[in-house]
């Protein structure tokens, strides 16, 4: 059938009642849309069952990582522009709302009148979900089991593919930065020092690191500041290459790093806690345990650093829900939460809540960086896990730095004490001179 991308075009004109932003190239080398656009490319009928079956933002995701649809051009530029097909635009709603085109595709009226886009899209059969989604998840929310596998589907990818990305500080949070030409190994160093001087940290003393990853945070702590060092993580990757760093470095005799969840840590107290891009994956159910797990592991009068992702508060916070495409092959389980319920339950578990920074064009440039070093070795990131889950960063890290850039999103540091009945903090009057 000639000219697909033209009658592709035309049906979601009439849905949306204004012009594609983007340019359309369908299987059968047809064109439309306007020039000089990013061209979002159609490159079977698979991708169209996928829509078909799946109207809204779980098929464009099947599309994507299956490789059914691909972006020719600036991908930040596509998504900008497909982001009000999707989400609505701007910052005045809240929180993420379906979009016209997505709250159309899921209206039987419009299906109905859709029957042209079946005959386009081929064969009547659901296409298998790439293997890269996460499915079968079992057990209630949150359970260590179903945690464990969680953290497992996103971590246990590949060391060699993490290096790839993150460099070689493998540090996968925002970092800190003076300027957007600086290098993404000083931004990392700055934001572990960072954290280390919050934390107020001073050799002898004893530090907890929930969430280590690659053993960044407690490397530089025990080198720099002399502290003894636990850091936890559910990645047994990520648990086998830190340990190996610590060797390396000559730190076995002051840093450990386990395989182990939050809940099951019962050698405290510690001086110092820090939790840098894990309280994510903790749910709303039990973000007041987390809460109160982490202010009984700390000494009267120890610090908290708890660095995490918030998203705009909602008017109806029932309403909330987990983004498909993130809770299928990114982060499954994850959720978000607006920074003032964060601090509510710091301060509900007994905690004072002492300085909020906010890191949101920090977590921009981060990313950035990660998707130019994914794309820079895109062919050996291929190699060491398929080219599905490479599609997959690539969207989710593009998208994610639109997302800080334009308030979609945020991400915050909040420094919490467990202070003491004296009420001494141990907090310099001025707070903020750690900036250095």
């Amino acid at each position: 059938m000639a000219d697909a991308a033209g009658r592709l075009t035309k049906l979601a004109e009439e849905v949306l009642g204004a012009p594609l932003p983007v340019r359309i190239r369908a299987w059968d080398r047809s064109e439309s849309g306007p020039p000089g656009a990013p061209v979002l490319v159609f490159r079977n009928r698979r991708a169209l069952r996928r829509l078909l079956f799946k109207p809204g933002e779980l098929g464009l995701a099947r599309a994507w990582v299956a490789g059914d649809i691909e972006v020719e051009g600036d991908l930040y530029e596509a998504l900008d522009l497909l982001a009000g097909l999707i989400w609505e635009r701007g910052t005045a709603a809240p929180a993420p709302q379906r979009a016209p085109l997505l709250r159309a595709l899921a209206r039987p009226e419009i299906r109905a009148a859709a029957k042209e886009l079946v005959t386009l899209a081929g064969a009547p059969i659901p296409p298998a979900p790439p293997a890269e989604e996460a499915r079968n998840r079992r057990g209630p929310l949150h359970t260590l089991l179903r945690d464990k596998e969680a953290i497992s589907h996103h971590y246990d990818v590949g060391n060699d593919f993490y290096e790839l990305v993150l460099g070689p500080s493998m540090v996968y949070s925002c970092a800190y930065w003076d300027g957007p030409d600086g290098s993404l190994e000083d931004a990392q160093r700055d934001k572990l020092d960072l954290i280390c001087r919050k934390l107020g940290l001073k050799e002898g003393q004893r530090l907890l690191d929930v969430g280590c990853g690659w053993g960044s945070m407690v490397l530089h702590a025990a080198r720099e500041y002399g502290v003894r060092a636990v850091g936890i993580t559910l990645s047994e990757e990520q648990a086998a290459y830190g340990r190996k760093r610590i060797a390396e470095a000559g730190l076995a005799d002051r840093v450990e790093i386990r395989v182990q969840d939050y809940r099951e840590i019962h050698d405290e107290p510690f001086d110092a806690i820090s939790s840098i891009g894990m309280a994510e994956h903790v749910g709303r159910a039990l973000y007041a345990e987390y809460a109160s797990a982490l202010y009984a592991l700390l000494k009267p009068g120890g610090r908290l650093l708890n660095h995490q992702i918030a998203r705009r508060p909602l008017e109806d916070e029932d309403a909330y829900h987990v983004d498909e495409f993130i809770d299928r092959y990114v982060f499954p389980d994850g959720e978000l939460a607006p920074v003032g319920r964060t601090t509510g339950a710091l301060e509900d578990a007994g905690f004072e809540v002492r300085d909020v920074e906010v890191l949101r064009e920090h977590y921009a440039l981060t990313l950035r960086r990660w998707v130019a070093n994914l794309e820079k070795h895109w062919s050996a990131a291929v190699k060491l896990t398929s080219p599905g889950r490479a599609r997959v960063w690539r969207l989710y890290m593009a998208a994610s730095a639109l997302s800080f850039e334009r308030n979609r999103i945020g991400i915050n540091q909040v420094l919490a004490v467990r202070t003491p009945e004296s009420g001494a903090s141990g907090l310099p009057l001025r707070v903020r001179e750690w900036r250095g």
